[in-house]
């Protein structure tokens, strides 16, 4: 004969639970965005926010040094708009970059492709960082 309590541990562990809605669960995430492993700082995670911080910059940094094409809002051509996500993604070194005009050279030798990808990598690695700052939080992780 089948356990009554098995059947409701199953629909429990099935169940979705929302996550508690805190201050921290909107400051990491929006603070890690705009300033890369700041979103680990602030929940005094020293290392890997500092990693996240050294490891994003010096990507941005060596991608801009290659001479990186950084990508503009647009509605045209797909990758250019997925360059564009992952670019955005870097947060206030891209706003920096935007403002100080970089990375609109045109692409004159091999380097600055590579230069690109690191500015998007650069920028898709932050988001990751991002939700790993809202998964702290929020208690999804420890």
């Amino acid at each position: 004969m089948a356990n009554s309590s098995s059947g409701k541990k199953s629909s429990e562990t099935t169940e979705n639970k929302a996550a508690p809605l805190t201050t921290m669960a909107v400051l990491a995430p929006a603070v890690g965005w705009l300033i890369p492993g700041a979103g680990h700082l602030i929940q005094r995670r020293w290392l890997r926010g500092g990693l996240l911080l050294g490891s994003i910059a010096t990507m941005f940094v060596l991608g801009l040094l290659m001479q990186g094409h950084v990508y503009q809002p647009n509605g045209g051509d797909i990758l250019d708009i997925l360059g564009f996500v992952g670019d955005v993604g870097a947060g206030g070194l891209y706003i920096v970059t935007q403002a100080m005009n970089w990375g609109q050279g045109a692409i004159s030798h091999a380097t600055a492709d590579y230069g690109t990808k690191y500015l998007i990598v650069a920028g898709l690695l932050n988001f990751i960082s991002v939700a790993d700052a809202y998964h702290i939080a929020v208690g999804k992780k420890p």
